[in-house]
C-alpha cells in the first residue's frame, strides 16, 4: 500500500480511541473499526502510522499488528484463539530440565525455579518436573489453573501473551509478564538460558543469533503492548 495520508493522529471515538489517517478512521483488515481501549495506544498507533513512507511496511508497525489481532482475532474468537496458549500448560518449557550437563541443570534450577514458585503460589498448583525431554504429565488441577488463567485474558492481553508464549515456550514466564510479576528482561533471560549456555560453551552461530533477535524484537513489541494497555 502507497501512504496517500498527511497527518495521522489519535481521536477519541465511541468504544475507546481510534485512529484517522486525514480525518479518515483505519480499519482492521477485517473492516472492523481500529479502536483501542487507551489514548497512549492510540497514540503509539498513530505514530507509526505517521511514521511510514512512500510504500507502507507493515513489519514497521508491531502496536497496529497486534492492535489488529486484538480485534479481528481474539475478539471474534476468544476461545479458537486461547486454546493453542492455553495448550502450553502441560508443556511449561521451565518443567524440563538437562540430563547430561550438571552445570546447566543448576543454572536452569536458579533462574527457573523462582518462576515455577511463582506460579504455584499465585495459581495454588503445583509443577512436576523432569529431566530430559519426554512429556511429562502435569497435575490435571496445574493444568486447568493454568487454562484458566488464559482463558480469562481479556482479548488485548490475550494477544500480547500470544507471542511471549510461542517464543518462549514457556506459559509461566507469558503469564507472569502479563502480570508484571518479574521484570520481562529477565522473563526473557530465562526463556533463552539454553540457547545462550550453549552459545557460552560451543561459540556462537550467525543463523540462531539473527533468530533469537528476531524473537526479541517480537517479544519487546508484546511486552511494550502490554504497557501500552
Amino acid at each position: 500500500m502507497k501512504r496517500f495520508w498527511k497527518e495521522a493522529e489519535a481521536v477519541l471515538q465511541d468504544g475507546g480511541w481510534g485512529i484517522a489517517l486525514d480525518g479518515r478512521p483505519v480499519r482492521t483488515p477485517h473492516r472492523a473499526p481500529l479502536v483501542v481501549v487507551g489514548i497512549a495506544l492510540a497514540q503509539a498507533i498513530a505514530a507509526e502510522w505517521q511514521a511510514q513512507e512512500e510504500t507502507v511496511d507493515p513489519v514497521a508497525m508491531p502496536m497496529t499488528g497486534l492492535a489488529n489481532a486484538a480485534i479481528d482475532l481474539a475478539s471474534s474468537d476468544p476461545t479458537g484463539f486461547a486454546e493453542p496458549i492455553a495448550a502450553y500448560a502441560a508443556t511449561d518449557l521451565f518443567c524440563y530440565r538437562d540430563d547430561r550437563d550438571a552445570l546447566l541443570q543448576a543454572e536452569q534450577a536458579a533462574a527457573w525455579n523462582p518462576l515455577l514458585a511463582w506460579a504455584e503460589t499465585r495459581f495454588e498448583i503445583e509443577f512436576a518436573i523432569t529431566q530430559g525431554i519426554l512429556p511429562i504429565d502435569q497435575p490435571p488441577a496445574t493444568v486447568g489453573a493454568l487454562r484458566a488463567a488464559v482463558f480469562a485474558a481479556d482479548p488485548w492481553r490475550m494477544t500480547a501473551l500470544t507471542p511471549l508464549v510461542t517464543i518462549g515456550g514457556s506459559l509461566v514466564a507469558g503469564l507472569a509478564c502479563v502480570e508484571k510479576a518479574f521484570d520481562a528482561e529477565a522473563l526473557w533471560e530465562a526463556v533463552s538460558l539454553d540457547e545462550l549456555y550453549q552459545e557460552r560453551r560451543w561459540g556462537a552461530d550467525a543463523q540462531a543469533q539473527a533468530q533469537r533477535a528476531a524473537h526479541k524484537r517480537d517479544w519487546d513489541n508484546a511486552v511494550r503492548f502490554l504497557t501500552l494497555l
